[in-house]
Order: structure tokens, then C-alpha cells, then sequence
């Protein structure tokens, strides 16, 4: 995030003590985009949304752009403050309609005002599939769709801020992967500010483009999501499941061999997945287990993608292991990491600064950044968690 002045960001602050709990955070987020609130359970995510809202009251300070919503002198009160907020459960009133539910929120939000919403009914439902279930009552609802509904009603009610706190968490495996695709809409169907607590790094993996690292009631890191996924400084990248999150461009489709072409950073990537829209932005994931490295251009191998990287620091693990971080590309932008042995750094001679071809044997990604669904592929031909939290 570029640290421009307070009118283009979320400026947060919040410090004092909660029992045997001392909690001492401030941290910027952009106005758009999702950011997310990471860290091991007890560490005051929670708590420091509560704080956003209102909900709880500690010294320090919030302001949405020029908006101050709190200071050292003035302390604006839930209700007034334009939020939306999704829980871990949907909470809906279980005697009236899906609709009844959706229009409490919308009611609420335009009673008095004269100007149209920023976000309509008929948007809602379309950006969460809601139109099928706009007679029935919650109780006939999964527990997917009573989440969408939830998230319908925080919408309506004209936020200038989302707050979702764990929406996910209530959720079996298969309802999670129903509704995850409607979060992601909501990166290019709003522009809206969203601060997401997530106790499941895959779900902030997915959805988040910055994250926020906390622990112990302070701020550890704080930037865009990749940088800190592949920062060996940090928990993320010496986990086992490590991965990088990159962004790419759908360019092109081959539909003999069902491959969609991404551009990314001026390479080509295929992947084998449904046609989506050329020119979309799309989400790429990349084990960090699943990149090999060579000397020379590979050939006759059945991994699809080779990568031209620059490697930028090799770091040891606790094992025989070593992560190796690595510049896409000749001018370098998005990072990648790969995961090999020590005696494979030892038997090619890696030093940091020498170009070398990353060989990906692995990859899932996410929606399009302008697809209605999302979709996954893993496998040898294609290419390409901190504890539970509070």
C-alpha cells in the first residue's frame, strides 16, 4: 500500500487493557479490496474489529478517509457509523422471508435520505445468487445460503465499511467452497473496504489482498498479501504448506486441449481449467513445494510452465530444506518461493542474484477477478497455518 495521507485509507488505532489482556495495534487499509486480520487465537483480531465498530471502547483513533469516526475528542457511536457486519453465524429473523430480511438492512439505511442507494436490492441478489430464495423462510435455508443472506443484508444497509468476523468458521468444508465464490465477486462488483478475520489461511489465501499479522495484541507485519506469504522473516513461509499468491491476466484460451493462458509479468502460464474472459484479472496459487529449479531451460518434460526468475535470498530451514526466494522475470515485480533440499542448492551452486527457470508441478486458481465462479487444478502436468485464531 502506498503510504499516501489519510484521506485515501482506513486509519485504525486502539490501546488498553482487557483483563489480563493488553492490546496496542495501529495499522492502515486501503478504501477497496479486502484485508485481512491474521493471527494465532487470543491475539485481539476480534477484538480490534469490535473496536471498529464501535462495539468496544478504547483509546485511540478511526477515521474512513477524511471521516473521523473516533479520536481523542469525539467517539461516534455504532449506530451511526456506516458499517456493515457479518458474524460467524447468520443471525437472521427466522419469522420473516429472505426478503423481509434483506429489506430490514435497506429500510434502515435509506430511511430519511433522499439520494439512491450505491448498492441495490436487484445487485444483491445477483451478486449473491439470492434470487431463487427470495420467498423462503431461514429455516429452510443451508447454511451457505444463510450466510449469503447475512452478507445480502450487511450490504443493503449502504456500508462504507464490511466487517466479517470468522463468516466462514460455521461452515462444513463443502458449504464453504457453495459460497466462497460469492466473496470473491465482491473484489470487482463493489468497491468496498473490507477487513476480514479468518482463522483459515487458505480462506485469506483466496479472498485477501493485504494482510495483517498480529500476535500478542501488537501488529507484526502489515502489506500486500504475497510479500508476506514469501517472507522467510515470518511464520507463513517456513510452514510446510507454504505458497505464493500471484495475480495474473487470462490471455487466451486453447480449447483442443482445455488450457487457459495467463499472462504473468509478461510470461505465459497455462493452466487447465474452463475459458474465462481474456483480459480478467485471476488469482494464482503456487505451493512453494511444487517449484523446482534448473540452470538451463528444461525441455521434454511434461511440466507445462518454466518460469524465468531471478533467486533474491536463499534461507535454511530447521531441516534439509532451504527456501529460495525468487524475482519473476527480468525486472523482477511479484515474488515466487520454492521449497528444495540444501544438497540441491549445494549441487547447483544457487547464490543469491543468479537467474534460474522455476519448474511449477502444481497449481490451483481462484475465479477470475470477472468470473461468476471459481474453479481449482492440481496435478503433475499442469502448472501453475498459524494456529486457529480468535
Amino acid at each position: 500500500m502506498n503510504e499516501a495521507d489519510d484521506d485515501a485509507a482506513i486509519s485504525a488505532a486502539f490501546g488498553g487493557r482487557l483483563g489480563s489482556f493488553d492490546l496496542d495495534v495501529a495499522f492502515r487499509a486501503p478504501l477497496a479490496g479486502v484485508t485481512a486480520l491474521f493471527g494465532p487465537s487470543g491475539c485481539g483480531k476480534t477484538t480490534v474489529l469490535r473496536c471498529m465498530a464501535g462495539l468496544q471502547r478504547l483509546a485511540g483513533h478511526m477515521r474512513i478517509g477524511d471521516d473521523v469516526w473516533q479520536d481523542e475528542r469525539h467517539f461516534r457511536p455504532t449506530h451511526r457509523r456506516e458499517i456493515g457486519y457479518v458474524f460467524q453465524e447468520a443471525s437472521l429473523f427466522p419469522h420473516r422471508s429472505v426478503r423481509q430480511n434483506l429489506m430490514y438492512g435497506f429500510e434502515r439505511a435509506m430511511r430519511g435520505r433522499g439520494d439512491a442507494p450505491a448498492i441495490g436490492f436487484d445487485e444483491v441478489c445477483d451478486l449473491l445468487g439470492l434470487e431463487r430464495l427470495i420467498d423462503r423462510s431461514p429455516v429452510r435455508l443451508s447454511g451457505g445460503e444463510r450466510q449469503r443472506v447475512s452478507l445480502g443484508r450487511a450490504l443493503l444497509s449502504q456500508p462504507r465499511l464490511l466487517l466479517m468476523d470468522e463468516p466462514l468458521s460455521a461452515l462444513d468444508a463443502m458449504a464453504k467452497e457453495e459460497i466462497l465464490p460469492y466473496f470473491e465477486r465482491l473484489h470487482t462488483r463493489l468497491r468496498l473496504p473490507i477487513i476480514l478475520v479468518s482463522h483459515d489461511i487458505r480462506e485469506v489465501e483466496r479472498l485477501a489482498d493485504r494482510l495483517i499479522l498480529l500476535r500478542e495484541g501488537r501488529v507484526v507485519a502489515n502489506g500486500w498479501l504475497n510479500d508476506l506469504l514469501t517472507d522467510p522473516a515470518l511464520p507463513f513461509g517456513r510452514q510446510r504448506g507454504s505458497a505464493s499468491v500471484l495475480t495474473a491476466v487470462v490471455s487466451g484460451y486453447d480449447g483442443e486441449d482445455r488450457l487457459l493462458r495467463l499472462d504473468l509479468g509478461g510470461q505465459s502460464v497455462l493452466v487447465a481449467a474452463e475459458r474465462q474472459p481474456v483480459g480478467v484479472a485471476a488469482r494464482l496459487r503456487i505451493a512453494a513445494s511444487d517449484v523446482s529449479l534448473a540452470l538451463d531451460r528444461p525441455s521434454r518434460s511434461t511440466i507445462l510452465n518454466v518460469l524465468r526468475t531471478r533467486i533474491l535470498r536463499i534461507d535454511p530451514t530447521e531441516g534439509a530444506e532451504a527456501l529460495v526466494s525468487l524475482a519473476l522475470g527480468e525486472g523482477g515485480g511479484q515474488m515466487l518461493q520454492a521449497r528444495i533440499t540444501r544438497r540441491s542448492v549445494s549441487a547447483l551452486g544457487l547464490q543469491i542474484g543468479d537467474d534460474v527457470f522455476a519448474q511449477v508441478k502444481g497449481a490451483s486458481l481462484s475465479a477470475s477477478q470477472g468470473a461468476d465462479l471459481s474453479f481449482s487444478t492440481k496435478g503433475s502436468t499442469s502448472c501453475a497455518s498459524p494456529p486457529e485464531t480468535t
